[in-house]
């Protein structure tokens, strides 16, 4: 990555970084556990389908948002009835953002995750009908969520279906998106697409675990604003990741962005104010929650994961 980005920063503590990564690679792997639990076998008929929402859910995400929902919830409660099955929600929804994202009509991608995009390998009409199905058992999901209250999982399903949808969420975001390809790429228009593509849903994990968690008004405020600069940082090294990195590192076409003349951060303010926006926004993430003490570590090593990750 480039050198812009760690002036000043104290030296990190080896162990508290092997200690990160084992916790990482724990949570994903109850994610995992709980999505193949919710997921219908790849036996059940009709097959192609659940090969289909299998293959794209299962192709190696880093699990970032059910991660942040289930760190949310660690920082306001020991105990979070429901939170694993938000966390599922989340990514369901996020993998049929991409899967969609991929096909043709939008993006037209061939890879995802270093391998074939879901409609490359299945064909587009089961792709469509994939990310139609994992959206569908998301609030699926949630409806079945173990939470106290039925009014918690009223909630959830309300702070998910706005994240994803529009006019705030990331259809809204996606549209924008599309829209603006081609156009003069201005501050606001980048602002207005990413707060809603990227940002919600991300703010929308946070909020979630912390819901499950039972947390206060004024926890959940703050841990909102952690979500949101965590959002637009997340957008951010994203989009210098296309121009940065190469397709083998990152896993999908590298370079994209620019041929298809896509509103994006270094589009607008170049590189070097990218990488800095990007430190800046996680700064405020951290602030956000310097209240929270040693119980918000995990939220305040995730922000730092957003910042450093390389794809």
């Amino acid at each position: 990555m480039s050198s812009h980005r760690h002036h000043s920063r104290p030296a990190p503590d080896p162990q508290a970084a092997v200690d990160f990564q084992s916790w990482l690679e724990q949570q994903r792997g109850r994610v995992e556990s709980a999505l193949d639990h919710w997921l219908p076998r790849e036996e059940e008929p009709p097959q192609i389908i659940h090969r289909a929402m299998r293959y794209s859910v299962f192709a190696g995400g880093k699990r970032i948002r059910p991660i942040l929902c289930l760190a949310a919830a660690e920082a306001v409660a020991s105990e979070a009835p429901g939170v694993m099955e938000a966390a599922c929600a989340l990514e369901m929804v996020h993998t049929y953002s991409l899967i969609h994202d991929d096909l043709p009509a939008l993006d037209n991608d061939d890879f995802r995750r270093g391998r074939p995009t879901c409609h490359k390998q299945f064909g587009e009409a089961i792709a469509i009908l994939a990310g139609d199905a994992l959206l569908t058992l998301a609030f699926h999901v949630l409806a079945r969520a173990e939470c106290p209250a039925p009014e918690t999982r009223a909630r959830l399903v309300e702070e998910l279906s706005t994240a994803a949808g529009t006019p705030g969420g990331m259809i809204a975001g996606q549209v924008e998106d599309l829209e603006g390809e081609g156009k003069a790429p201005t501050p606001e228009l980048l602002e207005s697409i990413h707060r809603a593509k990227t940002g919600a849903l991300l703010t929308a994990a946070v909020r979630m675990g912390a819901i499950c968690g039972n947390a206060p008004p004024e926890p959940l405020e703050a841990l909102t604003r952690y979500g949101r600069h965590v959002g637009l940082a997340f957008q951010i090294v994203d989009d210098l990741l296309d121009v940065e990195q190469s397709t083998e590192t990152l896993g999908k076409t590298a370079g994209k962005d620019a041929k298809q003349k896509k509103i994006t951060f270094p589009a607008v303010y170049g590189l070097p104010a990218s990488h800095r926006m990007a430190e800046q926004e996680i700064s405020a993430a951290l602030r956000e929650i310097e209240g929270f003490g040693e119980r918000a570590r995990r939220l305040r090593e995730m922000a730092l994961l957003v910042l450093h990750r390389s794809r």
